[in-house]
C-alpha cells in the first residue's frame, strides 16, 4: 500500500507541474499577443493621422500682398451715461498699394470711429453681441470711407470706464 500512496503523490506532483507549465505558456502567449496587437494598433493610428493631415486643406483668411496698419487709440465719451468713457484700439487690413495715402486714410478712420463712439450707449456695447455689432458697424463705416479698399478693421482692445 505504500507504493500506492507514493504513486498517488507522484501523480499529484506531476499534475501540479503540468498545470504550472501550461500556465506559463498561456501567460507568455498572452503577453506576446498583447505586445504584437499594441504595435499594430499604434501603426494603424499613426498611418490614419498622416492620411488625415494630408487631406486637410488649410484655409487662410488673408493671403497675398496685404498690409496691417494700426489705427491707434480712440478715446471718447459715450452718449449715455455721459460720465462713461470708451477707449478702442484697432488696426486695418488692406491690399498693399490700395490706399494712395494710408496715413491720411487712417486719420479719417480714427475720426469716423470717434464720431460713431460718441453716439453709443453703454447698453449697445455690453456683452459679446454688443462687441460683434460694434465691430460690424465700424467695418461698414471703414468700407464706406475707403470705398472697399480696406478689407477689415480688427478691434484689438476695448476698454469702458
Amino acid at each position: 500500500m505504500a507504493e500506492n500512496k507514493d504513486g498517488a503523490k507522484k501523480s499529484g506532483k506531476g499534475w501540479i507541474g503540468a498545470l504550472a507549465l501550461v500556465t506559463l505558456i498561456a501567460v507568455g502567449t498572452g503577453g506576446g499577443l498583447g505586445v504584437y496587437l499594441l504595435g499594430t494598433v499604434e501603426k494603424s493610428v499613426d498611418l490614419k493621422q498622416r492620411e488625415e493631415a494630408g487631406k486637410a486643406v488649410k484655409v487662410l483668411n488673408y493671403t497675398g500682398d496685404l498690409s496691417l496698419r494700426s489705427v491707434g487709440s480712440v478715446v471718447a465719451n459715450l452718449a449715455e451715461p455721459t460720465d462713461s468713457w470708451v477707449r478702442i484700439e484697432s488696426s486695418v487690413v488692406f491690399n498693399t498699394g490700395a490706399l494712395p495715402n494710408p496715413d491720411v486714410t487712417l486719420a479719417e478712420i480714427r475720426a469716423d470711429a470717434l464720431a460713431y463712439l460718441r453716439t453709443l450707449s453703454m447698453a449697445q456695447i455690453e456683452g459679446a453681441n454688443g462687441l460683434q455689432h460694434l465691430r460690424e458697424d465700424l467695418n461698414e463705416r471703414v468700407a464706406t470711407r475707403t470705398k472697399g479698399a480696406v478689407r477689415e478693421l480688427i478691434v484689438e482692445s476695448l476698454v469702458v470706464q
